[in-house]
C-alpha cells in the first residue's frame, strides 16, 4: 500500500464522532450507536482481520495526516454540543440520557484524548493549545503535565503511575493511575512555578487553571440544565478518562525497565490491527512512539522485537474488564527480563 493511500485510512478515526452525533440527534435506542460501534463492531473487526505491518515511507509534513488531526476539533465540538442539545431539547429522554453520555464519553476517550495526545507532543504552541482544549472537553486536568514530564521519562519504572504492573487489574490501576498522575501534576507545576519565580498559582498553575475553567463551564451547565445535566457531563468525563487509563493499562502492562536505562522498543506493547492503527491514529505503534516521542503518528513504524498484543485496543477491552481472562491471556506473553 502506498503511503498516500494509507494516509487516507486515518479518516476512519472520525467515524466514532459520526455515530455519536447521529445517536444524540435521534435519541432513544440510537444513543447506543457509538457504544455498539466502538466496543462491539470494532472489536470484532480487530479479531477477524489481519494486522497491517508494512512500514510505508511517508514524510512527516504530509498534509492529509495533519489535516485529519485538525478535523477532530470541530467533530469533538459537534459531539459535545449534540449531547447538550439533545438533552436540552428533550430529544434524549429518561434512561437514554445515560446511554448518550456513555457513547459520547467513549468518543471523547477514543477520539479527543487520542488526538490530544498527538498534539501535545508537538513543539508548536498552537498545536499544544488545541491538544489541551481537547483534554478540557474530556474533563482531563492532569494528562498534559504528567504524560510529557513523567510518563515518557519513567515509563516501566516505579516512578510512573501510568505503567501497569503484572498482576494489577484494570480497576485498581485506574484509581492508582488517576490519583497518582493528579498528585504528580500538581507537584510538578508547583515546583515549576517556584523555579520560575511566579506566584499567581491560580492562573499560572496548569492544573489549578484547568480546575477553575472547568468550574466555570460546570456552572454554565447548571444554569442551562441544572445539576442533572452536570451529573451527566461528569459521567461522560469519567467514561472518557476510564478509556484513557484503559489504554495506558494495555500499553505497558507488566513491562519493566531499570531507571538508569533508556526506553526502547521493548517497553511498550504493539499492535498493527487495522482498527487500532487507523481509528486511533497509530497510537498502537506505541513502541516507536516511546522510542522516538517526537515522531508524527503517521511516520511511526513496526518493530519485530516489540512485544505484540494478541489483538488491538478495541478487541481487548472486554477481556481487560474481566481480570482473570486478562491475566490468563497476557501474563504468559510478558517477556522475561
Amino acid at each position: 500500500m502506498k503511503a498516500k493511500h494509507r494516509n487516507l485510512l486515518y479518516l476512519f478515526s472520525l467515524t466514532p464522532s459520526l455515530f455519536c452525533v447521529f445517536g444524540n440527534l435521534l435519541g432513544g435506542v440510537y444513543t447506543l450507536a457509538n457504544f455498539f460501534y466502538s466496543l462491539v463492531v470494532l472489536a470484532l473487526i480487530e479479531w477477524l482481520t489481519k494486522p497491517i505491518t508494512a512500514n510505508e515511507a511517508t514524510a512527516k509534513d504530509d498534509f492529509i495526516p495533519k489535516g485529519i488531526l485538525y478535523l477532530h476539533i470541530p467533530f469533538q465540538l459537534l459531539s459535545i454540543a449534540s449531547l447538550i442539545y439533545g438533552i436540552g431539547s428533550e430529544i434524549i429522554q429518561s434512561q437514554w440520557v445515560w446511554s448518550a453520555a456513555l457513547s459520547t464519553g467513549i468518543n471523547s476517550g477514543s477520539s479527543a484524548i487520542v488526538v490530544s495526545h498527538e498534539l501535545i507532543h508537538q513543539k508548536n504552541k498552537f498545536k499544544q493549545f488545541l491538544g489541551r482544549w481537547l483534554l478540557f472537553t474530556a474533563g482531563n486536568m492532569y494528562f498534559f503535565v504528567d504524560h510529557l514530564r513523567v510518563h515518557h521519562k519513567w515509563v516501566g519504572t516505579d516512578k510512573d503511575h501510568a505503567s501497569a504492573k503484572k498482576g494489577e487489574n484494570l480497576y485498581y490501576f485506574f484509581i492508582k493511575s488517576v490519583f497518582g498522575q493528579w498528585k504528580g501534576a500538581i507537584q510538578l507545576e508547583t515546583e515549576r512555578l517556584k523555579k520560575e519565580g511566579k506566584s499567581n498559582y491560580l492562573f499560572n498553575h496548569y492544573v489549578f487553571r484547568q480546575f477553575i475553567l472547568h468550574a466555570i463551564f460546570d456552572t454554565m451547565l447548571v444554569f442551562y440544565g441544572g445539576f442533572y445535566l452536570l451529573s451527566i457531563w461528569v459521567f461522560h468525563c469519567v467514561i472518557a478518562n476510564f478509556l484513557l487509563e484503559y489504554v495506558n493499562y494495555v500499553q505497558h502492562y507488566g513491562l519493566t525497565r531499570q531507571e538508569n536505562t533508556r526506553v526502547t522498543e521493548l517497553h511498550s506493547w504493539d499492535s498493527d490491527c487495522f482498527v487500532s492503527r487507523f481509528l486511533l491514529v497509530d497510537l498502537s505503534r506505541h513502541a516507536d512512539h516511546h522510542y522516538y516521542a517526537s515522531k508524527p503518528y503517521h511516520t511511526l513504524i513496526n518493530y519485530d522485537k516489540s512485544p505484540k498484543m494478541p489483538s488491538g485496543y478495541a478487541g481487548l477491552f472486554f477481556i481487560a474488564a474481566i481480570p482473570p481472562l486478562w491475566f490468563a491471556m497476557m501474563d504468559k506473553r510478558i517477556p522475561s527480563a
